[in-house]
């Protein structure tokens, strides 16, 4: 299966870590050999509830017997969808109210900036250097890291980017500008969170010169933060919500979300002005529909908090310079990139699953399902502090 893995399956990297996989439940991944990996990543932050949780296995199971796919989105009324459309709704502030739904966070990027630029008549998008949206040619082209985009090039015309947390670039924003696209926390920059209400700053400036904030909420959402969205910590309403990895239970979904009199803009002038297949297949927004329900009738959400003191109390060592991020969202900040490459690969080998951040070298992703336990959080973090103590004693840099 090795051989087939590298030689018929496209790879992201010439190193692939190639756990071979045999099956996973709870907090826990089983590989072909019997070795069990604690799993502090969830898929990058996709399985909220853990591996193979039963709400969402009868949710799957139940709608798989009923139908996957009947029409194109949008055509036909199909329960599962609508009914998390209508959750969602309840679930946020107004005026998100109107939900469209896709396969993946990057699509849902997409039909975020298409929306935008076709409720304002303008072009111009500006984004945040260090953001990550996604891979399609629209998520690049408002990517922070140049190095990643000029093998892609040309890319969309008239996306700028300005400073994340910088007040003084607020004045970028003008009656040229479509859209602003921001993480409300960035992610692949190194889990960093808006200060000194730089979030509703940016807002009201999209309110005097008639252009939209678009949040993209693809990591923290669905509970991850301690709150349904991140959003919701910094007294600020987008104009477009953007989500995915989290809201699928581990399935391939993503949405964007604003008013109902916004997202009429995409069925008319033209038709289709937005279209998918597969996005809303039932059996998928059946296993979202069960994510979303289970998260908000327990107390998920609130036991982040809970669970993100527990991993700062333990994870408490001189080598950790810093611990980024809220709730179950966090980055452990070592002093160089090579010391958190050792880190990584030495846990792996010790059953403990961690990974990296896409363009902080220095970081280490600690994402797991919001179903993990106390106990499994003791259990991790004795092995992370366990290496970190074998790597400081060999004065690695």
């Amino acid at each position: 299966m090795q051989d087939n893995f590298f030689t018929y399956q496209a790879q992201t990297t010439p190193h692939p870590l190639a756990v071979k996989v045999s099956h996973a439940k709870g907090s826990y991944i089983y590989d072909t050999d019997g070795n069990k990996h604690l799993d502090f990543v969830a898929g990058v932050s996709a399985c909220s509830l853990g591996h193979c949780h039963p709400r969402i296995s009868a949710a799957v199971k139940n709608q798989i017997d009923k139908y996957a796919h009947v029409m194109v989105y949008g055509e036909y009324i199909q329960e599962p969808a609508v009914q998390l459309a209508h959750l969602l709704a309840q679930q946020l502030p107004d005026p998100l109210e109107t939900t469209y739904l896709v396969n993946s966070g990057t699509e849902a990027i997409e039909g975020a900036m298409k929306l935008a630029r076709r409720s304002t008549g303008r072009q111009e998008i500006l984004y945040a250097k260090h953001a990550y949206h996604g891979n399609t040619l629209g998520a690049l082209s408002v990517m922070g890291f140049e190095e990643r985009k000029i093998p892609f090039e040309p890319l969309l015309p008239e996306c700028r980017a300005i400073t994340f947390n910088d007040a003084a670039n607020i004045s970028e924003i003008t009656e040229k500008t479509a859209a602003v696209i921001l993480e409300t926390i960035q992610g692949g920059a190194g889990f960093i969170e808006p200060q000194n209400d730089y979030l509703k700053k940016v807002k009201e400036r999209c309110q005097e010169v008639g252009a939209l904030l678009i949040l993209d909420e693809i990591q923290p959402g669905f509970g991850r933060t301690g709150k349904l969205f991140g959003f919701m910590h910094f007294n600020v309403v987008p104009d477009i919500l953007v989500m995915g990895k989290g809201m699928g239970g581990g399935l391939p979904i993503g949405a964007f979300t604003a008013s109902h009199a916004l997202m009429t803009l995409l069925s008319d002038h033209p038709k289709l002005g937005h279209i998918t297949t597969f996005g809303g297949n039932a059996v998928i927004a059946s296993a979202a529909l069960a994510t979303l329900q289970e998260i908000t009738e327990t107390n998920l959400i609130q036991d982040t908090i809970t669970k993100e003191a527990l991993f700062r109390r333990r994870l408490n060592h001189p080598m950790i310079k810093e611990i980024r991020g809220r709730g179950l969202m966090l980055a452990l900040m070592m002093e160089s990139g090579t010391i958190a490459s050792e880190i990584i690969m030495r846990c792996k080998s010790r059953g403990l699953i961690l990974f990296w951040l896409l363009f902080e070298p220095k970081a280490i992703r600690i994402t797991p399902p919001l179903t993990i336990s106390e106990k499994e959080i003791e259990e991790g973090c004795a092995i992370l502090l366990d290496v970190i103590g074998e790597i400081s004693k060999e004065n690695i840099n």
